[in-house]
């Protein structure tokens, strides 16, 4: 069990990911789930929701200390009311459980600018 809360955090200009969404198409496949990619494409501006998911994805990797990134064992899902959640799979779900910590998110996006948090408490 961990003897510190787990937190993450990570911020990601849009463009950037839209450059690079543009430049190699399949990189959305690697770095997003399926539901994560529809639901992006519904919105005005799917970069914006992609690079908040993604921002996200590299919090959980910061806050459970993990020197992999597996994107796709991080999924962030919408609840009912539009808040988001994680869904962990694999050796990233292994790892949460290892440390005895349940992890919460907030994503947030500007025009320009998308992050997220990640904390985590016990189990």
């Amino acid at each position: 069990m961990s003897s510190a809360p787990a937190l993450g955090i990570d911020l990601l200009e849009i463009d950037r990911l839209e450059r690079a969404l543009e430049r190699r198409p399949r990189l959305a496949e690697r770095l997003f789930s399926q539901s994560e990619r529809s639901y992006a494409g519904e919105q005005a501006r799917p970069a914006q929701h992609l690079a908040a998911r993604f921002c996200a994805k590299e919090a959980v990797t910061k806050a459970l200390g993990l020197t992999v990134f597996r994107p796709l064992e991080i999924e962030v899902r919408s609840r009912s009311n539009g808040a988001p959640e994680l869904a962990l799979s694999g050796a990233t779900a292994a790892r949460a459980e290892q440390l005895g910590v349940r992890l919460g998110c907030s994503l947030t996006h500007s025009r320009l600018t998308a992050g997220a948090v990640v904390v985590g408490g016990p189990l």
